[in-house]
């Protein structure tokens, strides 16, 4: 974004985006929160009690004489997050965090979700699902994205998913059960909306690049009115990649009152649309143990009548009621429906009798006239997400101490129906490698998908006290309780049950001899229910079974501990983090959900151990710098019942590197204003070598891309800009499954024109 002057304005409230903010002594009339209520029973007992509002006069609001933009719209480095629950600086958060604002969302030109996580160093993918991957981080399953947020409310899965209301995306790294509820190993990711803020600012940002890509972005924020804003954010998105299309329609309107007022309230709307042809996958060589890419990653060998649809539409309340400067409850409404409709095709060589030279496909064999099968691929299914979550936080003094109290209660009920084999009958239609996008459309019409169908429930309560023991040492304690239950009934009738009880303890230790200093340690645990809308441990039913019980291993349990340290340098204008960590699971079961195998492809127990890097923020004036990067020497598979085979090939067993686990995985990205008007940047990504799932013996090799921009500054609100990714065109296995791999993108090259008015 250029350094754009905002026009001066004389008492405007500093933007409220960011809890530190003392709040206004105005106050709209009390309300009882649905939270509170909800936590009474909880936190009664050791929350401070607040004095009513006639007692208390809260601060004045801060008036300055020129606005201030949203932090993350100017700046690569992030002091706070709310992924700890609540406002919180980095700094007194025991866990490493990754957090990528807006400028280098808008830098980078991350508009799909899935180049936000390849451009976070410890994340990998399980190929073969499209918008639905089994996220991995630390080598860690996210549970087919089952542990991506939207502002600290579970998202649900198997989704399509954009940036165009990001105002930035957090990644907290290790276990996370205590703040979240059951969950991966690997961490949480939090997806961060804009909110409206108290002055008439918008901006209209259009992008055009190669594969036809056309996209235009609008971010309207109008004050209606003294303490009220009502934001608009819009996209819409079309490309075609050689056959590989996509269009996508976006709208969030969100509106905010009472801002900075004792009683603040927002109402948001989120619909996004996607319609395209999707690129499932490429087949790929094996040389001497190692994957060999095969095809041009730009070229597009599925057929015309392939499609991915996917739509999202979800409605929040919210409600944040201040007792006092230091104490607050905020409580979230969020109901949504969410739809996917996929059929594709698997790209294979046809066997060597299916060749014009009756020769196996190899790479001295391939040529244009090389023949590709395209098998058909579906997926179908439906949710409906209703979730209520109530924060509350208090700083106060007890027993000759200060404590920082969060507590919660969140509830949530799922109802999803679901196919997850649902290709249709083959076409037979076949093409050649020089014959990519040849037209040819399926004749097979699908009909109407038979559903499984999968409803859960859930309750979670926690609880978490920092204690300041000197005005160095800080000492975390947190515990928190979640009960969940699922029932899934599948297409012949058969049903099954689950319930579960667990608790999760977070336990941490901060030494901060400075304002610019801070080491910890911590440990805390996390868990993953044996069912979920995914898979459901199909081969454990017997014909007409109609169990109560879903009889299969108990839930996974992991932990993590971590000793770290994050420092503020070069005069407080960027931070640095730096961890040893160890993540432990247990009880692992990884099935086939592809063929509802009833063969783990891991089962019983493996760790990561390893180091995580964040450096984020201004060098000087002039130089800003993003570095993240996990480095991971020790991963190993502890405990398995799988076997080797006879040929030593198939799953990872025990003594195994777990699969897409890398050693080394890196992002970065800088930027240099060269001139008043000029900004240049560059970045790299950097994935280490790895296995895919399900086939110990072979190899994907590592890689790096690098990225290029240069923008100029045309006036005061006007900006273009021009962006280069993967500058050298490199052809590499980005996405891996046991059978094939998505390539990385090909080059491309993006115009930008942003104006702000």
């Amino acid at each position: 974004m250029s350094h754009r002057k905002i026009r001066s304005r004389s008492a405007t409230v500093l933007h409220p985006d960011h809890a530190t903010q003392p709040p206004a002594a105005k106050s709209s009339a009390a309300l009882l929160p649905l939270g509170a209520m909800l936590l009474a029973g909880s936190v009664g007992a050791m929350a401070q009690t607040a004095p009513a509002a006639s007692e208390k006069t809260l601060s004045t609001v801060v008036v300055r004489e020129q606005a201030e933009t949203p932090q993350s719209k100017n700046n690569l480095r992030a002091t706070d997050s709310t992924i700890g629950k609540g406002q919180q600086a980095l700094r007194d958060i025991p866990q490493s965090v990754t957090v990528m604002t807006e400028m280098l969302l808008n830098d980078r030109n991350l508009d799909d979700f899935r180049e936000v996580l390849k451009t976070t160093a410890g994340v990998t993918f399980l190929a073969g699902e499209t918008g639905e991957e089994d996220v991995r981080l630390r080598g860690f399953s996210l549970g087919q994205a089952g542990d991506i947020y939207v502002d600290a409310l579970r998202d649900a899965p198997l989704i399509e998913r954009d940036t165009f209301n990001h105002d930035r995306v957090e990644i907290l790294k290790g276990s996370a059960s205590m703040l979240f509820g059951k969950g991966s190993t690997g961490g949480v990711v939090n997806q961060v909306s804009k909110q409206p803020f108290l002055m008439d600012q918008h901006d209209v940002n259009l992008t055009v690049g190669t594969g036809k890509e056309v996209r235009l972005t609008g971010d309207f924020n109008i004050k209606t009115g003294d303490g009220a804003a009502l934001r608009i954010n819009a996209m819409a998105h079309d490309a075609d990649n050689h056959g590989a299309s996509v269009n996508k329609k976006g709208i969030a309107p969100t509106y905010r009152w009472g801002i900075g007022l004792k009683d603040e309230f927002s109402v948001g709307l989120y619909h996004l649309q996607t319609d395209g042809t999707p690129l499932y996958n490429h087949p790929w060589f094996i040389v001497d143990n190692e994957i060999v890419p095969s095809l041009p990653a730009s070229n597009y060998y599925g057929l015309a009548s392939d499609y991915l649809k996917t739509e999202s539409t979800f409605t929040t309340f919210s409600h944040l009621h201040r007792f006092d400067q230091n104490s607050q409850i905020k409580t979230q409404v969020r109901h949504g429906t969410y739809e996917r409709d996929l059929w594709a095709s698997v790209v294979r060589f046809a066997g060597a009798s299916a060749q014009p030279n009756g020769l196996a496909v190899s790479p001295a064999t391939l040529n244009g006239n090389s023949v590709i099968t395209r098998t058909p691929k579906g997926r179908v299914g439906s949710s409906d997400l209703t979730q209520i979550q109530s924060d509350y936080t208090n700083q106060f003094s007890a027993l000759g101490k200060k404590h920082h109290l969060i507590a919660g209660v969140d509830l949530s009920y799922e109802d999803a129906q679901r196919n997850n084999s649902f290709a249709g009958a083959p076409s037979g239609l076949t093409t050649t490698v020089g014959t990519p996008n040849d037209g040819a459309a399926s004749p097979v019409v699908r009909g109407e998908a038979p559903l499984n169908a999968f409803k859960a429930s859930g309750v979670g309560l926690y609880l978490q006290d920092t204690v300041e023991i000197t005005s160095e040492l800080k000492l975390l304690g947190g515990l928190r309780y979640d009960k969940f239950k699922g029932a899934y009934r599948d297409t012949a009738g058969n049903s099954k049950k689950i319930s579960e009880g667990l608790w999760s303890p977070r336990l941490g230790v901060l030494y901060q001899p400075n304002a610019t200093t801070s080491y910890y340690a911590s440990a805390g645990t996390s868990y993953n229910t044996s069912g979920d809308t995914y898979q459901f441990a199909l081969g454990s039913f017997a014909p007409g079974s109609n169990n109560d019980k879903l009889a299969n291993t108990p839930p996974e349990k992991s932990r993590n501990i971590e000793i770290g340290g994050k420092f503020e340098l070069f005069e407080d204008r960027a931070s640095l983090g730096v961890a040893l960590f160890r993540s432990e699971k247990f009880n692992e079961r990884n099935t086939d959900s592809d063929t509802a195998a009833t063969q783990y492809l891991l089962s019983g127990k493996r760790h990561a151990t390893g180091m995580e890097f964040n450096l984020s923020g201004r060098i000087n004036p002039k130089w800003d710098i993003f570095y993240n990067h996990t480095w991971i020497p020790s991963a190993r598979i502890d405990e398995s019942n799988v076997a080797p085979n006879a040929a030593g090939t198939g799953a990872q067993v025990a003594g195994d590197r777990p699969a897409l686990t890398p050693k080394h995985s890196a992002s970065l990205w800088t930027t240099y204003r060269v001139t008043p008007r000029v900004r240049v940047g560059a970045g790299l990504n950097y994935r280490g070598e790895q296995n895919p799932e399900g086939q110990r013996t072979l190899v994907a090799k590592a890689f790096a891309t690098a990225d290029a921009m240069v923008e100029y500054t045309v006036s005061d609100s006007t900006s273009v800009k021009l962006n280069v990714t993967n500058l050298t065109d490199k052809l590499y296995a980005d996405s891996l499954y046991r059978g094939f791999y998505v390539p990385g993108t090909a080059r491309s090259v993006q115009f930008s024109l942003k104006t702000l008015f």
